[in-house]
């Protein structure tokens, strides 16, 4: 076994002598347990999920969908760049959902726009569908739809080759799609990418980098 246990562990005593949890030597990925705790991977606002080491092609088309909880106005949800400008970007920014896309021609963005500033940042489960059909873009947030037109009708493919970074990024790497460098501060599940009939659920757990990131544990409320 390779990974660390997804789980709470207490009250452990080796040769009789009870641990100290409280004050360890060195830390590393490790949070408090919960008293409630909900499914989910919480974020806790310093750090990101690094996912596909060997980078992620987005291409003419794409789906995304995932469910957030948070109770701040700002953050990074999901961002996949190349060395040149195409990208995607999903973020929000003073409480609205903005969907960035760059197939190369410039950058286009969709905009969902709640209709009061923290309506999305009220702690509770959200649901975001962001959809790139080659020139097309459209973002569903709870079911309500969000479009732009894009002037760039004849460059339709984003071809990106970097890893799929979740809630933020490191200070080093470029994203042509992200406006914010805040990173998010919540809870995400159900991430998914579709393209086709080809979906696939990725499990923060098998991140190659994790960084104030905790899988499968999503506190009852806010901290």
């Amino acid at each position: 076994v390779t990974h660390s246990i997804s789980a709470c562990i207490g009250s452990m005593t080796i040769n009789s002598k009870r641990l100290d949890n409280e004050s360890p030597v060195s830390i590393f990925a490790v949070n408090k347990c919960y008293v409630t705790v909900q499914e989910g991977t919480f974020f806790d606002g310093s750090g990101f999920a690094a996912l596909v080491r060997e980078g992620y092609k987005v291409r003419s088309d794409l789906n995304i969908t995932l469910e957030f909880r948070t109770t701040a106005v700002h953050g990074i949800l999901l961002g996949v760049s190349s060395a040149k400008v195409d990208a995607i970007g999903l973020e929000i920014v003073n409480g609205k959902v903005l969907f960035h896309v760059n197939n190369g021609a410039g950058r286009i963005t969709a905009t969902y726009e709640p209709r009061g500033t923290n309506s999305l940042c009220d702690g509770k489960w959200h649901k975001l569908q962001a959809n790139k059909s080659k020139h097309s873009i459209s973002l569903i947030i709870d079911g309500n739809l969000a479009q732009t037109d894009n002037p760039y009708i004849q460059s339709t493919s984003a071809d990106t080759n970097n890893p799929i970074y979740v809630g933020g990024y490191p200070a080093d790497v470029k994203q042509n799609c992200l406006t914010s460098k805040s990173s998010f501060h919540g809870c995400l599940r159900n991430l998914m990418l579709t393209k086709g009939q080809q979906a696939e659920l990725f499990d923060f757990s098998r991140a190659f980098d994790l960084r104030g990131v905790f899988p499968h544990s999503c506190p009852g409320a806010e901290h």
